[in-house]
């Protein structure tokens, strides 16, 4: 296994301090400081009214959609391995004043780094693309939710990342799963929000999980599957080709005349209620209502 969390880390950094410079305006910070609502349409229409709930945000980069749920009622926690962006939020959440903490650790650790239970667990847009082992992800991700909470995860689509976003034609080019132990190793100079500065540490190592490997993942951990979505619009240009879509916040999807692919998508999973212990059938002793056998 490659030391995959100081390479990443080393990026983040980098990226972190990008971001939250934000001079090309793709986070849209200023806008949030004056009280704007920074989420993208999809998770908008499809998380619901969470005024009340305990949020936990699982690599939460510099916190910008913590905050949002925070500004639309919810309590919240951030957690993200990046020391810059951590910092980065601690700050925006001084100048809002927002319910909102943050937490600096690797998200396999998140159940001994955070406190409590939670209603819903919020993952979204690049996420789990950075985790080799996505079992172990929804187990901590099933350990941080209370009975009855939720899950909410929102990525770009498996389809999308084997494919050559380098290729007008994106033809494919990566395998649809990448083994835990051979990452893929990416090297990008500036990030995807049009910022010009350079990052330092360009190199990343990544892994591609087949849809049917995190929805099973989420079962295994003892959720139930509410819902599968799949979008044909995606927060950041994954290709040059991808035509930006105006809204609320802008998202990007393929140009007209290209033939329609799945570009995202969201999964809402509960966390089942513990059954009740099943009763002894009669005969073996004692059950509910039970009596005794043979005396």
């Amino acid at each position: 296994m490659s030391d995959y969390l100081k390479i990443n880390r080393a990026n983040w950094n980098d990226r972190a301090a990008i971001h939250y410079k934000d001079e090309a305006g793709g986070y849209r910070v200023k806008e949030f400081l004056n009280g704007a609502d920074n989420l993208h349409g999809i998770e908008d229409r499809e998380i619901g009214d969470v005024r009340g709930k305990r949020i936990a945000h699982l690599q939460c980069h510099f916190g910008i959609d913590t905050l949002c749920l925070a500004r639309r009622g919810a309590s919240c926690v951030g957690l993200d391995f990046s020391p810059v962006a951590i910092a980065a939020a601690r700050e925006l959440q001084k100048q809002t004043g927002l319910d909102a903490s943050f937490v600096e650790g690797n998200v396999y650790d998140a159940r001994a780094l955070i406190e409590g239970h939670f209603d819903m667990v919020y993952v979204a847009w690049g996420a789990i693309n950075w985790l080799p082992d996505i079992a172990r992800w929804a187990k901590v991700v099933s350990s941080l939710l209370k009975p009855g909470g939720t899950l909410y995860l929102l990525e770009g689509h498996p389809h999308l990342m084997t494919l050559d976003e380098y290729d007008p034609r994106l033809t494919p080019k990566y395998d649809w799963r990448t083994p835990e132990n051979d990452p893929l190793i990416m090297s990008e100079s500036t990030t995807y929000t049009g910022d010009t500065a350079t990052i330092a540490n360009a190199t990343t190592h990544e892994w591609n999980h087949p849809l049917s490997d995190i929805i099973n993942a989420v079962i295994n951990a003892g959720l139930r599957l509410d819902y599968l979505n799949e979008h044909e619009e995606l927060a950041w240009q994954f290709s040059e080709i991808m035509v930006p879509k105006e809204g609320k916040r802008r998202m990007w999807v393929l140009p007209e005349g290209f033939p329609k692919l799945p570009l995202a998508f969201s999964i809402k999973a509960t966390k089942a209620y513990r059954s009740a212990p099943s009763p002894r059938l009669r005969g073996e002793g004692w059950g509910p209502r039970a009596k005794r056998v043979g005396g």
